[in-house]
Parts: structure tokens; C-alpha cells; sequence
């Protein structure tokens, strides 16, 4: 399990989970921090460039997950990791990518009184700048505070710098609060509290339950070639369905994998129920069967594309979205799907409209047709 202690910059994170693991037993922290410390000596300079914050490179999501998998295997037990999480899509993926490897998420969020955060950031007694501070980071190991956007140079100026990238980053927290963060994290009103004090109380919200795990899902990765199947829903101007899963970046049809012992069908009407909460009947027709080779570290397997016919405007405004499972939804075209799916999905979707124009289904290996339909359809 994951204590994941959220919050805005100099609410007290570190301090709070320094003290909260000598309060569950057989507990460790980690600080994705190094994760962000690491990277300039794996990416080239430039790519740290484009980027103003660490957490805007998809490698320091992905590494994340994998570092806390590989604790939580190597030491078990509770991994404590106190790190601020303002945008919701990386919220989505990193917990998801979590989820897919079986490990529940305990959110909470530390959220004293506004002036109080002011006040700590004011009077915060910064660090000095380290040769590399003109990159990206999230949170400064220990301080809770970012060193964003730092340079070296006079040590005031770079306090100046710190405290000015905390209150910036106020607001966005304000907002996040507001949305998303409110609604899914356990809060902790820290304004009075000391950080032990504060760490009695998130003791209390795990021990307890009142600090529930996170509700995003996915399918565990995969051990050997799987069974997916999709189903493509059209609207009256027969656009097709597209979602936008929290657990993964990219949009995709409705779909999943299918359960041993599930017919192809009948888990593409499953999937479609749990995404959407639109019931189809299981006479889904089929336009594609796809062989998606393996690619490291993916298996591959098969991939089936299914006719889930067309949705009136009632049906459409009745779909349960966005939900634990999908943050997004919305009826495009084939040219506006090509702008959104990776190019393996959108090659599947695209022999399936020409099989559903066609009235017969279509064999693809790794995207491309086997029975002499020619390449441009």
C-alpha cells in the first residue's frame, strides 16, 4: 500500500511523512524527488529544457511507478511518499499505472489555512542553490519547497526565486483544491497542527479507513499475450466514441480485456456498461480482428473492434462520464480521430469504418489487412 501525502508547497509534507512512518509499522519513504534529481544525468540537457517543472516529463511518471513497485517488492509494507500532484492527468496516470500493478493508494491531502501557508513560506529558511538548480524539480528534498526555475548565484536572490515559485504555485493548488483534489483526496487541515501531531492524524485516517483507497482501476499488466475487445458507439452524424481513460495518457475506444473464460463480445458489452453505463445487447458485430505483435515490455495479442451501432442524442447525454475509469469523452470524425489515437489504434479504427461500410470483417496483422484489401482502403 501507498500513503501518497499531497499538498501545496510548505504545507508540510516531508516533515508529516518523516514522522508518519515512525507511526506504521514496517512502513519506508520515498521522496519521488530523487527520481527528478536523477534525470539530468539520463536526459540530454535540451530535453530538460523544454520543460518547466520535472513532473511535465512522461519518463518521471513512469518512473515513479516503477521505483515504488520495486520498493514495495524488495522492502513490503507501507510506502509513505509525500509529493504535491496539481494536475489531475498525472494524478491519473501515476496512480493508475499503481493500480495495474496491484497497489492501492491512500490520497491525502495537507491543506492549512492560506494565510498560515503564506506565513511558512515567508518564513521559510531556504537552502542555497545547487550547481544544477536552473532545472526543473517538484519539491526539495526535506523542505518541501521547489527549487523550480532557480539559478546559481546570490544565495538571497535564490530564496527570492523559492519563495516567489511557492506562491505562484498557490493558486493552481487553490484551483485543484476546488475540483478535482478536493473530491478525491482525504483532507488534513494542518493550520494548528505540529508535523507529529500531523502525522497521528494520517496514522489514524489509514488505520481507520476514513482515508479510503483510491477508486481508480485498471487491468493488471499483463503476463503473457491478451484478449482485448472495443466497441466503436456512433453518434446520429456517425462520429465515433472516443474516451479519455484516467489511468493511462492517450484516448481509446470502450473496451478492455477480456476475462478468461469471456467471450470476445460479451466483454466488449462488459466494458462498455462499466465505462459508460450504456447497456448494448450482446449481438455485437464484428468489423476487425488485429494481431498486435509483441513489443517489449508489451505482449501483444488479440485485438477485436466490434459494431456497437449508433446512439441517439438521449443515449448520449445519459453516459455516466466522467467516473472513476474515464475523465473524458467525445464523438469525433475519422480525420479528428487520427489527431488523437496513437497510430496502431487509429490504423485498427480506420479498416474498421471500411469494414463497416463494407458489411464484412477484416483480418489485420499488426494493423494491416491480410486478405489484399489495398492500403489506401
Amino acid at each position: 500500500m501507498i500513503v501518497w501525502i499531497n499538498g501545496a508547497f510548505g504545507a508540510g509534507k516531508t516533515s508529516a511523512a518523516r514522522e508518519l512512518i515512525e507511526l506504521i509499522p514496517n512502513s519506508t519513504f520515498f521522496d519521488p524527488e530523487v527520481i527528478g534529481g536523477a534525470l539530468p544525468h539520463l536526459l540530454p540537457p535540451k530535453r530538460l529544457a523544454e520543460v518547466s517543472d520535472y513532473q511535465d516529463l512522461p519518463i518521471w511518471r513512469r518512473l515513479v511507478v516503477d521505483t515504488a513497485a520495486a520498493l514495495l517488492a524488495e522492502v513490503g509494507g507501507v510506502l509513505v511518499v509525500p509529493m504535491t500532484l496539481l494536475r489531475q492527468e498525472y494524478r491519473d496516470e501515476i496512480f493508475g499505472g499503481l493500480a495495474a500493478r496491484r497497489i492501492p493508494v491512500r490520497h491525502i491531502v495537507l491543506t492549512p489555512d492560506e494565510t498560515i501557508l503564506r506565513e511558512r513560506i515567508s518564513g521559510r529558511v531556504m537552502p542555497p542553490d545547487p550547481p544544477d538548480a536552473n532545472l526543473p524539480h517538484a519539491d526539495l528534498p526535506g523542505g518541501d519547497l521547489p527549487e523550480g526555475g532557480l539559478r546559481a548565484g546570490d544565495p538571497r536572490d535564490g530564496d527570492r526565486r523559492v519563495r516567489q515559485w511557492s506562491f505562484d504555485h498557490i493558486e493552481p493548488y487553490r484551483a485543484a483544491l476546488a475540483g478535482w483534489l478536493g473530491a478525491d483526496a482525504h483532507r488534513v487541515d494542518t493550520s494548528a497542527l505540529s508535523p507529529r501531531e500531523t502525522a497521528v492524524l494520517l496514522a489514524d485516517a489509514v488505520r481507520t479507513g476514513s482515508a479510503p483507497a483510491c477508486d481508480i482501476v485498471q487491468t493488471p499488466e499483463p503476463t503473457a499475450e491478451t484478449l482485448a475487445a472495443g466497441v466503436l458507439l456512433f453518434d446520429e452524424q456517425d462520429r465515433v466514441l472516443l474516451v479519455d481513460p484516467t489511468y493511462k495518457a492517450g484516448w481509446e475506444f470502450p473496451g478492455g480485456v477480456v476475462e478468461p473464460g469471456e467471450a470476445p463480445a460479451r466483454a466488449g458489452v462488459r466494458e462498455v456498461a462499466e465505462e459508460t453505463g450504456i447497456q448494448l445487447s450482446d449481438e455485437l458485430r464484428l468489423l476487425v480482428a488485429d494481431w498486435e505483435p509483441p513489443k517489449p515490455p508489451g505482449y501483444g495479442g488479440m485485438r477485436f473492434l466490434f459494431d456497437g451501432g449508433r446512439l441517439d442524442g438521449a443515449e448520449a447525454e445519459r453516459m455516466l462520464l466522467p467516473g472513476p475509469e474515464l475523465r473524458d469523452w467525445r464523438f469525433v470524425t475519422e480525420q479528428e480521430a487520427a489527431g488523437l489515437l496513437p497510430s496502431v489504434r487509429y490504423e485498427r479504427l480506420r479498416w474498421a469504418l471500411r469494414a463497416r461500410e463494407r458489411g464484412a470483417a477484416l483480418y489485420l496483422e499488426a494493423g494491416v489487412p491480410l486478405d489484399g484489401t489495398p492500403s489506401g482502403g
